[in-house]
């Protein structure tokens, strides 16, 4: 193994074990981090791809926007909910040290996130994503 593909293994690792950490912890998003760990498996480790598109986790979590169907109303709604407190965060301990550029710049980004999951990821049912799901196990 070359050190990228080393660093990738590391990196989406550390990924999988803060997405599966956030699951407990409701301020944390799950999806931004599975999604990252996605990303690394797939460009360093077949084995280690193939085993965690094969989890619950990633079934639960990122198949059905993976695959272009989109997510469900509620996956949707956790994201939005978590992206928001961490921004809100950012852009209140920045206005209190009065740095009005970078919050202009996390208010954008902010708002371009929720425009992006509102409008242009598409909204499936619940029953879509589980009926695949059964249909994929009876294979």
């Amino acid at each position: 193994m070359n050190i990228k593909r080393v660093l990738l293994v590391i990196i989406g690792s550390i990924l999988f074990v803060i997405g599966t950490i956030a699951i407990a912890i409701p301020i944390l998003p799950t999806f931004p981090f599975y999604l990252g760990t996605f990303y690394c498996y797939a460009r360093s480790s077949k084995r280690l791809h193939n085993w965690f598109i094969g989890t619950n986790l990633y079934k639960n979590n990122l198949e059905s926007y993976i695959e272009g169907r989109g997510m469900t109303r509620d996956a949707k709604k956790r994201v939005i909910i978590s992206l928001s407190i961490i921004f809100i965060f950012g852009i209140l301990v920045m206005s209190l040290k009065k740095l009005y550029i970078p919050v202009g710049i996390l208010l954008f980004i902010w708002l371009f996130h929720i425009y992006y999951f509102i409008f242009r990821v598409s909204t499936i049912k619940e029953s879509e994503n589980r009926s695949i799901e059964f249909i994929e196990e009876d294979m």
